[in-house]
């Protein structure tokens, strides 16, 4: 019992400052306070606003629904005009006349139309007009007069068939569609929507096309719908398109300031105003029912809440402040022993002889001289590191100047060869040139395929000379993947390995075949001989050669690439190289590396 109530002593003695701190918020009973008023205000508040997003989620469920049914109604009456055998038949017949005689056709046409609207019995209240195109763009209209609109003009078939919404119709096959806007009017034509449908002859087997219509829908039908208050706002968003559009907004404003924007960032910048966002996506046409309200409207009386409970926690906090001044000198003290370490350290200083107590602070201010020894054998490693990269750099750069330097004097063997006709000296230098003008590179690490391949033609020349046309090289590559970029000297090295290891320990004549070919994402490569073969798989796959081509191929392109070699004894070897060059690590930080 004795230990208990000894360290109960111990706890309260306020030894560390985490525990003074405690010791005065209990105290006080800050937290309990504080507590308690943010959960009433949070609960309240996260209850209203619940409630009101349900709500509001059903409201524009409803809403949207309504949409639906009266939108539907325009499709099936697109597909009722469309089902008239006459009015099919007259459209087909002035897609092939002239427009001297289309005068008459036209007007039966438009006697049809006229007629098929006044016989369709659903709900036409918010049709705003009707309009038929014939293949040459003749229109015959029920609602407006017979014309293109905006497109009324001598080019007006070009300008349409170039249209935006005409390439959609036609990509739809006859589907029905639904634009923002009215399709035949100019942009800032607020007032009106419009549904194209690409009309299709369905009793023919090509269902050829045979016209187009157009069917124009007022947007009071959304204004009638929606419950629409001052505190509120209702907004209907064509996300479907490269470019945002507004179909509908309660406030006129927004028509242009969603322009450019996207959905995220739209309900993200209503968010930082305070507003609550809800947003339903209509089933018919893709688009997106959106309602916002002020959240200070929602919240009146949480609010009151939130008042009460800044005011207890103010007067608590005066309190505090009162205690903390008491304790402050406590913890500036030391804290100001540790700004002087800093301060000196900032200078140069490297070794301190300050001693703390034992507690947070004191932590701090050890952790704080260990860091700065630390700190100090870091920077001496860094510069014996950085010392190495130099060098390393240094003789990066001599190895880039080399082949430049014998670049040129194997231009000037070539020539001397040439002079004292010893053309296979000089036809050696040329290869060997050129191989060391694709090494360089220009400094690249990634070069086309077409010129990796070439580098090993180069390369058979020289093995071909030194060896007596020992060697054939066949070459078996897709003609599509010459201009893929691929890693420099990913190739090369195979072939190598296979004269060095396969062909040049076989007696006679030997053969290496390149092939090259793509197989969904991944590039795959094989390079065969049919040399000896390998004996000691284990010392091959540990040379130099293979290894440095196997890393690079790793750190480029990832996990997914892969080398493998398969040899026989005395039949040959095969090495496959597989690589999907969209996750080359040199497309992602090709500016930070220069390739």
């Amino acid at each position: 019992m004795r230990n208990k109530f000894h360290k109960f002593f111990l706890f309260f003695r306020i030894k560390k400052i985490r525990n003074r701190f405690l010791a005065v918020m209990i105290a006080l009973s800050v937290p309990p306070i504080f507590i308690v008023g943010v959960v009433s205000y949070n609960t309240s508040k996260d209850t209203l606003i619940e409630n009101h997003l349900q709500a509001n989620e059903t409201h524009l469920k409803t809403t949207s629904e309504k949409a639906d049914f009266l939108l539907r109604n325009v499709i099936n009456m697109e597909r009722y005009i469309l089902s008239n055998k006459d009015l099919r038949q007259q459209l087909i017949e002035s897609g092939s006349i002239s427009d001297m005689e289309q005068e008459a056709l036209k007007l039966n046409m438009s006697s049809r139309l006229q007629q098929i609207m006044s016989d369709y019995v659903v709900e036409q209240k918010y049709i705003d007009s009707v309009c038929l195109f014939d293949n040459y763009f003749r229109a015959v209209c029920y609602g407006r007069s017979d014309d293109a609109g905006r497109y009324e003009r001598e080019n007006k078939r070009s300008e349409i068939i170039e249209s935006d919404w005409y390439n959609k119709a036609v990509e739809a096959q006859g589907k029905e569609l639904f634009f923002s806007d009215n399709v035949l009017e100019e942009l800032n034509w607020n007032n009106t929507f419009s549904s194209v449908k690409l009309l299709r002859n369905p009793t023919s087997s090509q269902q050829e096309t045979i016209g187009l219509l157009i069917v124009n829908i007022n947007k009071s039908l959304f204004s009638e719908m929606m419950n629409e208050t001052n505190n509120n706002e209702y907004l209907i968003l064509d996300a479907t398109t490269n470019e945002m559009k507004t179909v509908y907004a309660s406030t006129p404003s927004y028509y242009e300031e969603v322009v450019g924007k996207d959905l995220p960032f739209i309900f993200e910048k209503k968010q930082e105003e305070d507003y609550v966002v809800s947003h339903y996506t209509n089933e018919t046409t893709g688009w997106t029912f959106a309602y916002f309200i002020k959240e200070q409207e929602l919240l009146k009386q949480p609010h009151q809440i939130r008042a009460v409970t800044i005011l207890i926690a103010l007067l608590i906090s005066i309190s505090a402040v009162i205690l903390s001044v008491i304790l402050s000198d406590t913890i500036t003290r030391p804290l100001l022993r540790i700004k002087k370490m800093m301060v000196a350290w900032a200078k140069g200083s490297s070794e301190f002889n300050e001693t703390f107590h034992d507690d947070e602070v004191g932590a701090i201010g050890e952790t704080f001289k260990r860091m700065t020894a630390e700190n100090k054998d870091l920077s001496e490693r860094l510069i014996r590191s950085q010392l190495k990269e130099r060098e390393t750099e240094l003789r990066v750069l001599q190895a880039q100047i080399n082949p430049h330097f014998l670049y040129n004097t194997l231009d000037s063997i070539y020539w001397m060869a040439m002079i004292h006709n010893h053309e296979d000296i000089g036809k050696m230098a040329v290869s060997l040139s050129e191989s060391f003008k694709i090494i360089l590179n220009k400094g690249k690490e990634i070069i086309p395929l077409y010129r990796e391949l070439k580098h090993i033609e180069h390369y058979m020349t020289i093995q071909n000379i030194r060896y007596g046309d020992r060697f054939t090289y066949i070459q078996e590559v897709d003609p599509l993947l010459m201009d893929q970029e691929i890693l420099k000297l990913l190739l090369q090295p195979l072939v190598e390995n296979a004269i060095y290891h396969g062909l040049e320990p076989k007696v006679g004549e030997g053969m290496i075949r390149v092939t090259g070919s793509k197989e969904s994402d991944f590039i795959l490569f094989t390079v065969e001989d049919d040399g000896v073969g390998i004996k000691d798989m284990a010392m091959i796959e540990q040379g130099y050669g293979l290894g440095n081509v196997r890393e690079r191929l790793t750190i480029y392109y990832g996990p997914t690439s892969s080398l493998t070699i398969k040899s026989e004894v005395n039949k040959g070897t095969k090495i496959e190289i597989r690589f999907n060059p969209k996750e080359g690590r040199w497309m992602r930080d090709a500016e930070s590396r220069n390739i």
